[in-house]
């Protein structure tokens, strides 16, 4: 039994309107979450790529192939239920942002962080109404209460499924100001997630590439990218 996997069962994935949002239909049947709740999305665009994903299977169901299915599942069955616990713990991201910490030597790498850093927390005090102090150092100094509080507040307001998409970018990024960078089309995605790994790739720079960690960043980069798109399929109404 360890090994039985789930078979293809239907001939085609088609998207269908409900009174709350989008299905996607196997066959005229209602696809369910792992949950059992029913899989109904705010948007077509995120319903069609579901729907597309759902036809893409072949013989066997692979859900890493899945992974707009994946993600929607898990907003349905963990953020909303959880949407608080999420999105506090997002938040505190604010307080601690990888924006914010500095190094002190060398040079080079401190005129780096300046240089690609600063233009950011500029951005999300011209656009989140935040302005977070950078700090010299690993040591935590907490940030001005109000500049947290704004951004927590724009956290909360995000509905289950941005928040859902919105924790990859956070967490894979260590910023919540990157995160909102990436979600608002400050920058490319891609370019935020250069920007989240720039001292790695200092160390890189000087230490040379360890194949292992470049492999592993870009299985992350992928999924940093994935949550970008579900953010955006999310809000395309």
């Amino acid at each position: 039994m360890a090994d039985w996997k789930a078979k293809r069962f239907w001939k085609a994935a088609a998207v269908a309107q409900t009174d709350d949002g989008y299905a996607v239909h196997l066959d005229g049947r209602a696809v369910k979450t792992p949950a059992k709740q029913a899989l109904i999305v705010p948007t077509q665009a995120m319903a069609a790529a579901i729907a597309e994903e759902w036809d893409a299977q072949v013989d066997v169901i692979n859900p890493n192939t899945m992974p707009v299915t994946k993600t929607a599942n898990a907003a349905i069955d963990k953020v909303t239920v959880q949407h608080a616990e999420v999105a506090e713990m997002l938040a505190a991201y604010g307080d601690s942002d990888l924006l914010c910490y500095r190094a002190d030597a060398p040079e080079e790498l401190v005129a780096r962080q300046a240089a690609h850093w600063d233009p950011l927390l500029d951005w999300a005090a011209d656009a989140l109404g935040a302005r977070l102090l950078t700090r010299t150092g690993v040591m935590h100094i907490p940030q001005d209460g109000a500049a947290v509080a704004t951004l927590r507040h724009r956290t909360f307001a995000l509905d289950a499924f941005e928040l859902a998409a919105f924790h990859d970018l956070v967490s894979m990024s260590g910023s919540l100001v990157l995160g909102f960078a990436a979600a608002l089309d400050a920058r490319p995605a891609d370019a935020v997630w250069t920007l989240s790994r720039l001292d790695e790739l200092w160390q890189e720079e000087q230490w040379g590439e360890d194949e292992d960690a470049t492999a592993l960043a870009e299985v992350k980069r992928i999924a940093f990218l994935h949550a970008k798109r579900m953010f955006d399929l999310a809000k395309t109404r």
